[in-house]
């Protein structure tokens, strides 16, 4: 037995010193850099097409797709607004709960202002790679599919960094992610209503299987009506919250601002923390240059490519500019928060111990977590109602996102296994049956449908196993695949940066001379974007 847990004991020292290497300092300072850099290369797109986002996202950019003769292909991709809508249920997540108290609890009031920044240039970020997923996107039986691992192999002719990319997309997304917001799921509705975690795993995994056996069609139709009103809602309970204290909402900016530059009670000794956690979280909460919102940006029907890189950096501010901040105002404004210096736990497992450097009367002590939320909202509505809004809340916010992953890890799945069939058409074409090899997607084969269900089963079960113990092993593991994932994909979109820029500026010319922008790449010289070449009629 002592042999057992001395190996347990090893195995989780090295996924955590692993998971920390990831996760360095140096991944935080490339996601800045090239944010900026995109930002600066851009004249900062997120600004001067603001007005542009709402009207490309509203109104007029839900465009029917054309097949190479003109004739309309309705069953082709999903609308622009569902592409967002997708994005924004893999952001908006327990994250924008959780993670904000956490960042909050060890970064301070300031690191708020942090994650508005990271927010700003991962908007450009955004907006590069969702518009290469776009350029490199493949039609594929009926649906587009796209994201990193099709225009690392396509744009930087690397197969092998794509299918490595698309391995750990796969994995992460489709088997170690789910499981966590299972449990919180489980957890929190657990707590609130009084329901065995157990029954509650099955209603998730039930309702989990409803939708994502319809495939991606019915994944954007949830999607678009979920994620939506569930940030419009939770922002709407923000607003009340603060209307109650309002009073003490202009001293709570006067918080974050003070302390993001270290001049408040703590600054001198919370900035470096600050800054670290402000940039962390809001990295991790809105997946700029990560890649995942890339693989949604893919699957838009558009008539120029920038349209959607457009969208999808406008989903970068609804996620951090808006939910978490609803969230940070309402801690922040009721004073539920406590400043932490350190978490110390005990060798054999014991209860942490937890130091402070600024400490609330209004807090609950102990570590931070959703409670910082639930909270400030009983505050207004009382403890009781707080715990259950915060539940349902965290459903809905967990549920979608476990949606987004599976369509994440789905598209990579069907990326690798189609390589597979290219492979093995170069090496015995004469063992393959003719009309497949017409179809070079081998949309119709039937192995792949075996593997989508496979990856079904597994996700649809890992939600439920997920449900019944979270394990911090498992959530290492989980974001050692995303850490992966972001090295991979930002390194790849600062590479070809160049063909998003020419597709900008092919973009905006066109606009300027007054036509509805389309898309040529060979007249940008942007080789291997087949599905344009073919479909130079498309919308």
């Amino acid at each position: 037995m002592s042999a057992t847990i001395s190996s347990i004991g090893w195995l989780t020292t090295a996924i955590k010193t692993l998971n920390d290497w990831v996760w360095s300092p140096a991944l935080v300072a490339l996601c800045l850099i090239v944010g900026l850099y995109f930002s600066l290369r851009t004249r900062f797109v997120q600004v001067r097409r603001f007005d542009e986002m709402f009207k490309l996202l509203f109104g007029g950019n839900n465009e029917q797709s054309k097949n190479a003769d003109g004739s309309s292909n309705g069953q082709t991709g999903v609308t622009s607004f569902q592409a967002f809508a997708m994005a924004l249920s893999g952001r908006v997540g327990t994250g924008n709960i959780v993670g904000v108290a956490t960042a909050i609890a060890f970064g301070g009031p300031g690191a708020i202002v942090w994650m508005w920044l990271i927010a700003f240039l991962g908007a450009g970020s955004a907006f590069v790679e969702a518009t290469l997923a776009q350029i490199y996107k493949e039609d594929h039986n009926g649906q587009f599919r796209g994201g990193p691992a099709y225009y690392i192999e396509k744009g930087l002719k690397s197969p092998f960094f794509g299918a490595l990319f698309a391995v750990l997309a796969a994995v992460a997304c489709g088997i170690f992610l789910p499981p966590i917001h299972g449990n919180s799921i489980a957890l929190s509705c657990s707590q609130s209503f009084g329901v065995p975690v157990w029954v509650i795993g099955i209603m998730v995994a039930f309702l989990l299987s409803l939708v994502i056996i319809g495939g991606v069609k019915r994944i954007a139709n949830v999607a678009q009506i979920i994620a939506p009103v569930m940030a419009m809602v939770y922002i709407i309970l923000a607003i009340v919250v603060l209307v109650v204290h309002w009073r003490l909402v202009p001293d709570v900016f006067l918080q974050m601002l003070r302390g993001a530059v270290g001049i408040n009670e703590v600054g001198g000794a919370l900035l470096g923390s600050t800054i670290a956690w402000g940039v962390k979280r809001g990295i991790y909460s809105n997946e700029a240059g990560q890649g995942t919102g890339a693989i949604v940006a893919g699957a838009a029907k558009v008539s120029h490519p920038v349209k959607q890189g457009l969208v999808q950096a406008f989903s970068v501010y609804i996620d951090t500019l808006l939910v978490c901040t609803a969230t940070a105002m309402m801690i922040l404004a009721c004073k539920t928060y406590n400043i932490i210096d350190t978490v110390t736990v005990s060798p054999n497992g014991g209860a942490a111990t937890v130091s402070y450097l600024l400490q609330n009367p209004q807090a609950p002590e102990g570590e931070p977590g959703v409670f910082y939320t639930t909270s400030a909202i009983g505050t207004v509505t009382g403890a009781r109602a707080g715990d259950i809004i915060i539940s349902v809340a965290l459903f809905f916010f967990a549920f979608t996102t476990i949606m987004a992953y599976y369509y994440y890890a789905e598209t990579n799945l069907v990326y690798l296994f189609n390589r597979w069939r290219r492979r093995q058409y170069k090496k015995h074409p004469e063992q393959l049956d003719a009309l497949e090899i017409a179809d070079m997607h081998f949309g119709d084969d039937r192995g792949e449908k075996i593997v989508i269900w496979v990856l079904r089963i597994c996700s649809i079960t890992a939600v439920f196993v997920g449900s019944l113990a979270g394990s911090g092993v498992v959530w290492m593991v989980g974001d050692i695949g995303v850490g992966t994932m972001a090295w991979i994909n930002v390194i790849a979109i600062l590479l070809l940066s160049p063909k998003a820029l020419r597709a900008l500026k092919d973009y905006e010319r066109q606009k300027k001379s007054g036509k509805e922008p389309t898309f040529n790449p060979a007249e940008l010289k942007i080789e291997n974007a087949e599905f344009w070449e073919n479909n130079k009629t498309n919308a």
